[in-house]
């Protein structure tokens, strides 16, 4: 370990999936660092039975990893990354969702190109990782896979998240609350990079920095995937920005994505369920400008 070597926290933020938790710090575990920067995590239990917590001491029993354990009582995905945050002493913030695990070599690619690129911070790609074989409308439609990029391009706010980043903790100088707890149930992720991206601060990809994102056979269900778009539409319009816009869009793509659903049919379930898709998403954004509120979790 060379003196200086920069200081990564990893924070995660968990609800109720013990299984998922067990594998991603396993995982952690396997990280490579080349003696090149040190890292530990940070595990915010948003779980008010607190299942998270023996997962966390079996492992800090078994592990030199540092991991602090905390605990958010108020279900809230945004006050628990405010409090993974306030517990990370670190030159680098990396956050990954806890149904995901990374490759062993996944800080050091992430670091090596924050540090090339110059970047505020890097994202990486989830890929998907099926606990079972999915229907084949899922593999035909494409529903889990995530866009990638070529390493080194420059990420706009609205096609950031936090599954899989790192980023420069000196970018929240200044910052009273990184994430806004209005976002509660989905959203504030990308009201972040919204934010860090009006002050100046520039994020790339890093193509390298593999994770794979769980998907167990109830994420392949349609209804839950109806669910995820009402919701993203509903989020999305608590960004202070471009509501008119959003709006206008969907008042005019509901009637017409509606119309398109029997030949959609026609064509196969994953067409169908794309075109399904597109609705809700519209949809979720009027029914929220109505004050209507359909669905509050995935």
């Amino acid at each position: 370990m060379n003196a200086g070597s920069p200081h990564i926290t990893v924070c995660i933020c968990t609800f109720r999936r013990p299984a998922m938790l067990q594998r991603l710090l396993r995982e952690l575990a396997r990280q490579q660092t080349g003696g090149q920067f040190t890292f530990s995590a940070v595990v915010v239990d948003n779980d008010d039975q607190q299942s998270a917590r023996p997962v966390v001491a079996e492992f800090v029993a078994q592990s030199p990893i540092k991991v602090v354990y905390c605990f958010e009582s108020r279900k809230n995905i945004a006050l628990a990354r405010n409090q993974s945050l306030a517990n990370a002493d670190a030159d680098y913030i990396a956050f990954i969702d806890d149904d995901e695990f990374p490759v062993p070599e996944w800080l050091q690619v992430m670091l090596k190109t924050c540090e090339e690129q110059q970047a505020a911070g890097v994202l990486g790609p989830v890929r998907p990782y099926f606990d079972d074989p999915p229907p084949r409308w899922v593999i035909r439609g494409g529903f889990c896979e995530r866009p990638e990029h070529p390493t080194g391009r420059v990420m706009d706010w609205e096609e950031s998240r936090t599954g899989n980043v790192l980023f420069q903790k000196k970018i929240l100088e200044g910052v009273p609350q990184a994430f806004n707890p209005e976002f509660g149930n989905g959203g504030e992720d990308k009201d972040f990079f919204m934010r860090m991206t009006q002050r100046g601060c520039i994020f790339r990809w890093c193509n390298e920095g593999i994770a794979y994102e769980s998907v167990p056979p109830s994420r392949c269900k349609r209804s839950y995937m109806l669910r995820r778009a009402l919701l993203r539409g509903k989020n999305i319009l608590k960004h202070p920005s471009g509501r008119a816009r959003l709006l206008a869009t969907s008042a005019v793509a509901v009637p017409v994505y509606s119309l398109a659903l029997l030949p959609a049919l026609v064509l196969g379930q994953h067409w169908f369920m794309k075109y399904c898709i597109k609705l809700c998403d519209h949809l979720g954004r009027l029914l929220a400008f109505a004050r209507l509120n359909p669905v509050n979790e995935r």
